[in-house]
């Protein structure tokens, strides 16, 4: 289980995988000079809800994986992740497609957040 921390402060934690597709995807936006929100549902444990960041290029990002192996690419991943990365609402996590007629993975992700 990774962690995805924002400018030092606010920090969730992200299975390794979907972290991985979601660096790419934030990277790409900023090496583009795009500006969005993401946004992610919170664990019960830390009194459940939703937050959402507002990530410009100047911010402070830390991508924190558990394991020491990268995952391999799903290029299907990337393109529904920035799909709403460059909706109004902003980049959220959603499950991953399956690519090349394989079945998906079954990692539980959380809903998309309420408009």
């Amino acid at each position: 289980m990774g962690k995805f921390v924002y400018e030092g402060g606010v920090k969730t934690e992200i299975e390794d995988r979907a972290l991985t597709h979601l660096q790419l995807v934030i990277t790409a936006k900023l090496r583009r000079g795009e500006p969005f929100p993401f946004s992610w549902r919170e664990d019960a444990s830390v009194g459940g809800g939703r937050t959402t960041v507002w990530i410009q290029p100047a911010s402070s990002l830390v991508f924190k994986y558990f394991g020491s192996r990268q995952p391999s690419i799903n290029r299907a991943w990337i393109e529904a992740l920035a799909f709403t990365a460059n909706a109004p609402s902003g980049l959220y996590l959603v499950p991953e497609p399956a690519e090349n007629g394989e079945a998906p993975t079954t990692t539980e992700i959380p809903a998309a957040p309420a408009s």
